[in-house]
């Protein structure tokens, strides 16, 4: 852990600062802030994030090298002590930083891009504070959940955030066939090591031709949206493979509701491919994928029309 840093005073353009800069707070007790990051360009920054970086008492950094280089973007020396929160000092860390907003300190909260919480630090020092009746409040600012959602193409007016999926391939494969019939526009956060292996394992549970966007490095300089299926998206991270922060979306299921998949509806639909030429096995294959259930509900269907 890095401990805090020597008290300087900061360097701002006039719009950078607000109120008594550098000062503890004079309330019973302190303020604890979240700072929405930019995701990567620098000009994203909205004057709130100056103000906020330039009143802070303590600011706790995902990765204070990346807070260095964002504050010298910034033209910003503040005069807080700078400390590290990440995910293996999440824990331990949280009881000190509960501890300086006790004594009246504004304490704020950054990562290395986006709101803290979101699948970032932050999470457990906001239920400890909320929990101690401190205050806790936010500078909003990117998001790459929204702002993938946006540039994907595909429905935003309701959405779920699953996060990171999980790196074991059997809970993996679960949470996919869990999720194979939500209607909602799915949001995930994928490592560029694994991200082929998942789009792989997306395409076999939920479905190869389920449209989907890959997004990589938002509003930074190599900025790409890959936009079609998962079969297709697998197949391209694999033969050409996406480098940086990557954002998955995937859209909801569109097939018919559940009710709708009598036994008599599934065992007609696989009778109408056997007709058409398709042999037994696909058609039941088929006919599972369209009704979002499992090929034994089919071959239940199927065996008792028989």
């Amino acid at each position: 852990m890095c401990g805090p840093l020597r008290r300087v005073h900061r360097r701002a353009p006039p719009h950078a600062a607000v109120g008594d800069t550098g000062r503890v707070s004079t309330t019973s007790t302190g303020v604890l802030v979240l700072l929405g990051a930019p995701l990567g360009n620098p000009e994203d920054a909205s004057s709130r994030l100056r103000t906020e970086l330039a009143r802070a008492d303590v600011i706790a950094a995902e990765d204070t090298r990346r807070l260095r280089r964002l504050l010298s973007e910034l033209d910003l020396v503040p005069a807080a002590a700078i400390t590290s929160y990440f995910e293996a000092n999440e824990s331990g860390k949280t009881g000190t930083l509960l501890e300086q907003l006790h004594e009246g300190r504004r304490v704020a909260v950054i990562t290395d891009g986006g709101m803290p919480s979101v699948s970032d630090p932050g999470f457990r020092l906001v239920k400890a504070a909320a929990d101690a009746g401190i205050t806790v409040t936010s500078a909003p600012g990117a998001s790459a959940v929204t702002t993938a959602l946006a540039l994907s193409g595909m429905p935003c007016d309701r959405f779920c955030f699953e996060g990171f999926a999980p790196r074991k391939d059997g809970e993996r494969r679960r949470l996919f066939a869990e999720l194979a019939e939500e209607r909602r526009t799915m949001v995930f956060f994928e490592s560029p090591r694994r991200v082929a292996e998942t789009l792989r394992a997306m395409s076999s549970a939920i479905g190869e031709d389920r449209p989907a966007a890959l997004c990589r490095e938002l509003t930074k300089t190599h900025e790409e949206v890959r936009r079609g299926t998962l079969g297709s998206l697998a197949e391209g991270a694999e033969a050409d493979p996406p480098r940086g922060e990557i954002t998955l979306v995937v859209a909801g299921w569109t097939g018919p509701d559940a009710s709708e998949a009598t036994p008599e509806a599934m065992a007609a639909a696989v009778a109408a491919l056997e007709a058409a030429g398709t042999d037994r096995k696909a058609a039941m294959k088929e006919v599972a994928v369209k009704y979002g259930v499992s090929r034994r509900d089919v071959y239940d269907a199927v065996l008792k029309a028989d």
